[in-house]
């Protein structure tokens, strides 16, 4: 059972969430009708600040949720598995929240062929799309043993053996397939306030941070302070997908995937 305290702060953050401004005892008490008095949430106030999860504004008596706080609170609320999206849902509480989300497309696609151009070219024939490569005979024989495998594989595979041209052209094929950011403008801004270097932006713009990534919630390792990344498996529109949504940590989560989930 949660106790007094923790109530007390999560109510705290979800009025902060909703207002983004410092709460007061008085004002929390009347928006969330808290039978405690104003005096006893004054006390757990100064416990919680103590402990590092409550910060006072030096102008007024209200109270905010230091970072670590809401990185607690979301962690303990976001770690849950997300099945259906609505896309146009999805587009649409983005913008309105202010968050920017990475779609991949989780697209099985096997290999289904292999040919041997009079020993100048091999064509790798996939479900959906083929590839030319230079010939040589270890690596015909190395991809023959690769038919029937999926792409995510052998594109493994082929960086590891140091089969660069194919690992190249497999590469920016994935880069292309299926691959959609909303609100751009809300990562871009992050972007420059927090002066990321290009390598990083240019992995997240082309899709190589949603394919690096395990389904969880990142902070500092992934985004700088005061930001969050949750990545998912989902189903949008009948494809397997993954999603990254990218934020500040004072936005309301909660309220965006009940929005979006069908």
């Amino acid at each position: 059972m949660i106790d007094k305290k923790e109530f007390l702060l999560h109510s705290i953050i979800k009025a902060y969430i909703e207002h983004l401004e410092p709460i007061g005892s008085s004002q929390l008490k009347s928006m969330y009708d808290i039978s405690y008095s104003s005096a006893t949430i004054r006390g757990y106030f100064k416990k919680l600040g103590d402990e590092g999860y409550l910060a006072k504004n030096h102008i007024s008596s209200g109270r905010t949720p230091t970072i670590d706080a809401l990185k607690e609170f979301w962690s303990n609320r976001l770690n849950f598995k997300l099945n259906f999206v609505n896309l146009e849902s999805l587009k649409y509480f983005a913008s309105q929240i202010g968050l920017c989300v990475f779609i991949k497309e989780e697209k099985i696609d096997l290999l289904n062929n292999i040919l041997n151009i009079k020993d100048k070219y091999i064509i790798l024939e996939f479900d959906s799309f083929s590839i030319t490569i230079e010939y040589s005979s270890a690596l015909y024989r190395f991809l023959q043993d690769m038919v029937g495998f999926d792409i995510s594989y052998i594109i493994k595979i082929s960086k590891q053996v140091g089969a660069y041209e194919l690992y190249t052209q497999v590469k920016d094929y994935l880069s292309k397939r299926g691959f959609n950011i909303i609100n751009i403008k809300e990562f871009l801004k992050i972007s420059l306030d927090f002066n990321l270097d290009d390598i990083m932006i240019n992995d997240f713009l082309k899709g190589d941070m949603v394919d690096r990534l395990d389904t969880n919630i990142y902070f500092e390792d992934l985004l700088p302070m005061g930001h969050i990344g949750i990545c998912h498996n989902c189903n949008i529109q009948g494809n397997n997908s993954k999603i990254l949504v990218v934020g500040e940590l004072s936005k309301n989560y909660e309220y965006f995937y009940e929005r979006i989930s069908q």
